[in-house]
């Protein structure tokens, strides 16, 4: 990997992070049509620029974090189901993010949930606003879905979210709260493992810092876009991306093994 490879990834680190349409496929897909291969370098700089993601969310919603330790027992319990199973699991989920078709087919059946969402969750236009324990503990059991790539972990928990009433600015706001402890623990046990296993070198930690810098940057700006676009227009635009984006995967995947048989 070089450099320009490593800010174009952390460019769709930085987009795709906070939005529903899932950003470990993104980067599985553009790492593809770059020639990037599924080396564990490669695997680890697409969860270790998550850094300079998370810390956007920090920056702007600095308040949130300043409040009750009731605040962050509420982040922990969310977090709980996705770290059990994600440590449980982390050699097979390892195996699927060097699977292209599994992101297709993920891809294109949240499209379809998210075309109806607004109608099935929100039909009585909720406005609740307040996040208890056990509404806590339900999104995290949405976000533990997203281990598997394609789903999309913001998608999962504003699902979670909606499903508890919570009017959508509120559930995409947790989400990105909920991101902070879920991708930070992530990453640090990656880069620790990468650490143990491989060693870092200098070119490696100067691509690392690059990629945080431009993930970091342009997720300050993803944010605002989309808090400021599904207040006003709902989830039906993100479906549309899934679906359009999950259906050329798969008819692509399904040419080249066409190609192969011929």
């Amino acid at each position: 990997m070089n450099i320009l490879q490593s800010v174009i990834l952390a460019i769709v680190e930085g987009i795709t992070e906070f939005l529903p349409i899932s950003s470990t496929g993104h980067m599985i897909i553009f790492s593809s049509l770059m020639g990037i291969g599924a080396d564990p370098f490669v695997k680890m700089f697409t969860i270790a620029i998550q850094f300079g993601a998370i810390f956007s969310v920090v920056v702007l919603y600095w308040k949130r974090f300043l409040q009750t330790f009731d605040f962050y027992v509420k982040l922990m319990i969310g977090f709980l189901p996705i770290g059990i199973l994600g440590f449980a699991l982390h050699k097979k989920i390892d195996a699927l993010l060097e699977n292209v078709t599994v992101v297709g087919i993920t891809l294109f059946t949240g499209g379809v949930v998210f075309l109806f969402i607004d109608k099935w969750l929100q039909s009585d236009k909720p406005t609740e606003d307040t996040i208890d324990n056990p509404k806590a503990l339900k999104i995290g059991l949405f976000q533990a879905i997203a281990l598997i790539p394609g789903i999309s972990r913001s998608a999962a928990t504003i699902i979670g979210g909606l499903t508890q009433k919570l009017s959508r600015k509120a559930a995409a706001e947790f989400s990105f709260l909920l991101a902070v402890p879920t991708m930070f623990i992530a990453t640090a046990f990656k880069l620790y493992k990468y650490q143990k296993e491989y060693g870092f070198h200098k070119s490696d930690l100067n691509l690392l810092l690059i990629g945080n810098v431009v993930a970091f940057l342009v997720a300050l700006v993803a944010i605002r876009f989309f808090i400021t676009f599904v207040t006003k227009h709902g989830f039906k635009a993100f479906g549309w991306y899934r679906i359009i984006v999950g259906a050329a995967i798969l008819i692509c995947a399904m040419l080249h093994v066409h190609l192969e048989v011929l």
